[in-house]
């Protein structure tokens, strides 16, 4: 419950931000009105170990090359004199902080067998990352049934977008280690990329740095409830697990707003 109290204050992007960033009353979402750059954000509180700071790609821009980049600082926002142009490299060479470009690709090393298991875990309702557990409906980004569907499907069912594709959803946490350090995970559409860096110190304050980067042009923050799913939520994983086809929803006799959960939300 705790937890979950702090999330939701924690949701919103801090009042400091690079100066082509603008945010909207909520400060749930930023927009990089110009150029291809000085797009940095942060969270506004720091994190608590295992809380993420999700957020959605709602807008493109064609045009540029290059991606959302997230990552993790112990900088305070309210004490930079200027926010850097860029998160890599200016806010990294400034020390303590870890940031990763979000490619088209998960940067992910699978092992044998391992592929299998991930798609497997991808219908369970909690993503588990060491001891943390997150609810996976809320972090699963969807895309929309249309003309293409017969080709998305698959991608669809196994709740996966590509991780630069509008409507996905990237988070970013850290979690403790015995040592006293902290690992930081980076999670795209409800699946852990495990450790992206190790070693952080958990003696400062950790907080959440989201680069509106290039193509990226709109992004905005996904409050996280870290309760049980709901019945609406679990009627929906089991749904999809046994349609061949999305579309196939519309012929099922559900009421009309489960429908739309199942195939959109």
């Amino acid at each position: 419950a705790a937890m979950a109290a702090r999330c939701r204050l924690a949701a919103r992007f801090h009042h400091i931000h690079g100066t082509n960033i603008r945010l909207d009353a909520s400060h749930t979402q930023a927009t990089r009105v110009e150029s291809f750059a000085n797009g940095l954000c942060f969270s506004q509180e720091p994190l608590a170990p295992g809380q993420i700071f999700l957020v959605e790609i709602e807008e493109k821009e064609l045009g540029w090359c290059g991606h959302l980049r997230v990552g993790l600082t112990t900088h305070d926002p309210q004490s930079l004199e200027v926010v850097p142009e860029y998160s890599l490299p200016d806010l990294v060479n400034m020390g303590d902080t870890w940031v990763f470009a979000i490619t088209r690709s998960h940067n992910r090393v699978v092992v044998e067998g391992e592929d299998t298991q991930a798609r497997r875990r991808l219908w369970e309702p909690f993503l588990l990352i060491e001891r943390v557990r997150i609810p996976r409906d809320t972090l699963v980004g969807r895309s929309r049934p249309g003309r293409y569907s017969h080709i998305l499907d698959d991608l669809y069912k196994m709740n996966v977008l590509p991780a630069t594709a509008r409507r996905s959803r990237i988070g970013v946490l850290y979690t403790l280690q015995p040592d006293g350090t902290a690992d930081m995970h980076i999670v795209i559409n409800g699946e852990d990329m495990g450790p992206s860096a190790r070693g952080l110190p958990t003696t400062r304050p950790l907080y959440a740095v989201i680069d509106v980067f290039a193509s990226t042009k709109s992004v905005r923050v996904i409050p996280v409830d870290y309760g049980f799913p709901s019945l609406q939520t679990l009627c929906r994983l089991v749904i999809q697990k046994h349609i061949v086809h999305r579309l196939a929803i519309d012929v099922l006799d559900l009421p009309p707003l489960l429908k739309s959960f199942c195939q959109h939300e």
